[in-house]
């Protein structure tokens, strides 16, 4: 009797989580395309962290940054096979997978960023989260992107028309094409990876992003011109592979969850000392920063609203447009 309750024990010991499903060892991959030092990739590893504390070291996450494992386009297909667990991406490349997120693309959809996050955090956020599921892909959360502005080679971008001329550089994203046709300039898609080289070798005049990325990426030191109309203010959404989000035990998809939202109010503490922090560097490394009247800018947008009237994101945008 007392060797086989010995064999039992020494049993549930060689096999960890056979006495409860939710304790097994959980393996989780997150890649993205950005630096170590960007607040994102420091979210990350804050969520990571929080996970193992929280789940009492069975929920293992481990990251790949600066497109290690593919850019973000790369990324959402490996999720969609089940292949990688989790990724980081702009709202952007998501639009052809999910054609309800083409609305985030929209030029000045939030008045500012506090009304970008009451949007995010209620139900319509919510709701573009779990629009993904269909495609093999769902959304954890969001996480802070600032607004994207234009930064240049030649001359600062004060009205519409000085974009006229210009190659601007945009993500491979036909709203994101469609919003510098609209503004004025001409539209490029450039993977980020190639965009330093292509401002050096004046493949294109510039191109739009946040601080944080002109920062990271060092494009300031070929592109110094920074024009800060915010145009857009398009989140990045942390992802999770249908297939293995279905594979985790609700313990542990309560547990990630949880840790994914706690890393959001990490991040957006992280992301305003960072802005602050790159800005001033940027500047003391000769970067010219204005601040462009952006009437000029929202008047030219309308017409992009005008080609969505009384479609879904159409009315989408309404709905987000009158959130109090």
């Amino acid at each position: 009797m007392n060797r086989c309750i010995v064999l039992l024990v020494f049993l549930t010991l060689l096999v960890p989580g056979c006495l409860s499903k939710d304790r097994k060892i959980c393996n989780l991959k997150i890649a993205h395309g950005l630096t170590s030092d960007h607040p994102i990739h420091q979210a990350m590893i804050y969520l990571a962290k929080r996970a193992l504390e929280k789940s009492d070291s069975t929920l293992i996450i481990d990251i790949y940054p600066s497109e290690q494992l593919g850019n973000e386009k790369d990324c959402i297909e490996q999720l969609q096979f089940g292949i990688l667990s989790m990724t980081k991406v702009s709202s952007s490349p998501l639009e052809s997978f999910v054609p309800k997120m083409k609305v985030f693309a929209l030029p000045f959809l939030f008045r500012n960023a506090e009304h970008k996050w009451k949007v995010l955090n209620g139900h319509i956020g919510r709701e573009l989260l779990l629009a993904c599921e269909p495609k093999g892909v769902r959304g954890l959360c969001y996480y802070d992107a600032g607004a994207r502005s234009f930064y240049t080679k030649s001359k600062p971008i004060l009205r519409p028309d000085d974009l006229k001329g210009l190659k601007i550089r945009t993500q491979q994203s036909p709203m994101a094409i469609e919003i510098i046709k609209v503004l004025g300039g001409s539209a490029t898609p450039i993977p980020w990876g190639e965009l330093y080289t292509a401002l050096q070798q004046g493949v294109v005049d510039g191109a739009e992003n946040n601080e944080p990325s002109l920062y990271t990426s060092m494009h300031y030191e070929v592109a110094k011109e920074y024009s800060l109309d915010e145009h857009t203010m398009v989140p990045d959404i942390l992802l999770i592979s249908t297939i293995q989000w279905e594979n985790l035990s609700d313990f542990h998809k309560r547990v990630l969850q949880e840790a994914a939202d706690e890393s959001v109010v990490y991040q957006r503490t992280l992301w305003a000392a960072f802005v602050e922090k790159a800005m001033a560097e940027m500047k003391a490394k000769g970067l010219h920063v204005y601040y462009p009247d952006k009437a000029p800018f929202m008047e030219q947008a309308k017409k992009m609203y005008k080609t969505f009237e009384g479609t879904e994101i159409g009315d989408l945008a309404k709905r987000i447009q009158e959130v109090e």
